[in-house]
């Protein structure tokens, strides 16, 4: 007798040889379990075509023609990805919703004897799991903010602090953004964004590695990084947690941030192009100002007057509405690796 699959509904405590999602790719980059492989039983294009069947001629006609497509495909999974696994391989499989899709290669695979385990209402049971630990879990954690103007490192301190063991969390990373109009870097092919759902399976799988016995740095973030929100109560715990304020010479700033946004320089057209969505703001004699420094080069100038105009001015209202508790100021001469040292030596005490 041939076992039949077993559900669950979520793996939070089962071991699983693997965690397989069998929806489509677009599907899976927008959000997946932390850890899942992606063996689609249905393409993007394959899904599409299902679902204009079943809208222009019949559920009972997309059904036909979705499992001929479904058992092929299955097939193909069989002979590469399935072909050397041992008798004890024990999967978890799940699909949008714990339907037909997951259902079908997990009927195969029992018949083949494996111990196959379902996810009960599929990806829609974790993501209601993600929404209910982003809840409560933020409130658990003490957080202590690194505040600083534009251009005093901080993103780059508090990654240093990380590498000795400090606990940091990392919103512009699991963001994959420099949280600023110039921060994005400007590629041929520039890695986007997450979807607000994946950058929540992100963050809550950075949580949860953390101790709430421990102090979490983070930097001094709004409540979006580029185009994704944070949670509301970890916004809120960021809001109320006392602050570290780095300062700088404005000439080390103007230093740095050539030295790391590169792009600034590189790709001239497409930085006009930015400051130019700042003319309802400043006015177009000022976005001349910045395009003819552009042109001519001077680079310095243009990034210090960036920061007089746009970025300074934001910060300290920013400071004033958000981040009211600074407990600590920390002059520093310039961003060189005895100066950072000095620094994180006072952070990590």
């Amino acid at each position: 007798m041939h076992p039949t699959p077993t559900y669950t509904k979520y793996p939070s405590s089962a071991t699983y040889s693997e965690i397989i999602d069998v929806r489509s790719e677009n599907e899976f980059t927008k959000d997946h379990i932390p850890g899942a492989i992606n063996l689609p039983v249905l393409n993007n294009e394959e899904r599409a075509k299902v679902g204009t069947i079943y809208k222009q001629v019949s559920p009972f006609a997309a059904r036909k023609v979705g499992a001929a497509i479904i058992s092929q495909n299955i097939s193909q999974h069989l002979h590469s990805h399935f072909a050397t696994k041992e008798k004890q391989y024990s999967p978890l499989i799940y699909c949008w919703r714990g339907g037909q899709r997951s259902s079908s290669l997990a009927l195969v695979l029992t018949q083949i004897g494996w111990r196959v385990t379902l996810l009960e209402e599929g990806y829609k049971t974790y993501r209601a799991y993600v929404r209910q630990q982003l809840a409560q879990l933020p409130s658990q954690f003490t957080y202590k903010v690194l505040c600083g103007l534009t251009g005093t490192g901080k993103t780059h301190i508090l990654r240093q602090l990380s590498s000795r063991g400090v606990q940091v969390l990392d919103l512009e990373e699991l963001g994959n953004h420099r949280g600023s109009l110039l921060g994005q870097e400007w590629e041929s092919k520039p890695s986007p964004q997450p979807s607000q759902k994946r950058f929540e399976s992100l963050l809550l799988q950075a949580l949860q590695k953390l101790d709430p016995n421990k102090i979490v740095w983070v930097e001094s973030e709004s409540n979006k990084i580029g185009q994704v929100y944070l949670p509301s109560i970890l916004w809120e715990k960021m809001k109320q947690a006392t602050c570290v304020e780095l300062q700088l010479p404005n000439q080390e700033r103007i230093k740095w941030l050539l030295q790391q946004y590169p792009h600034l320089t590189e790709y001239p057209e497409i930085l006009k192009s930015k400051l130019g969505g700042l003319k309802y703001r400043y006015g177009s004699k000022k976005i001349e100002e910045w395009y003819n420094w552009i042109d001519r080069k001077e680079w310095e100038a243009l990034v210090g007057d960036l920061l007089k105009y746009h970025y300074d001015p934001a910060y300290y209202r920013s400071l004033g509405q958000t981040y009211q508790q600074v407990k600590l100021k920390l002059p520093l001469a310039d961003l060189s690796p005895k100066s950072i040292e000095t620094i994180l030596n006072t952070l990590g005490e």
